[in-house]
């Protein structure tokens, strides 16, 4: 339950984050399904490292 709600939290976190982040001058114009996608790739893999790095400084402590 701890690692499902720590997963949540930096999801919401990450999300916000990536927001600020103006990645439409990568890609060029007419592509917003491709410009969608990287970010739900880029959302999804920072969640994921960042809450495993979490959950095993968490661990280490024990």
């Amino acid at each position: 339950m701890l690692e499902f709600l720590i997963d949540i939290i930096v999801l919401i976190i990450i999300i916000w984050a990536v927001d600020s982040i103006n990645l439409n001058v990568i890609f060029k114009k007419n592509r917003p399904y491709q410009a969608r996608t990287i970010y739900i790739i880029i959302i999804f893999s920072l969640t994921y490292l960042t809450s495993n790095f979490i959950l095993s400084f968490m661990n280490s402590l024990n």
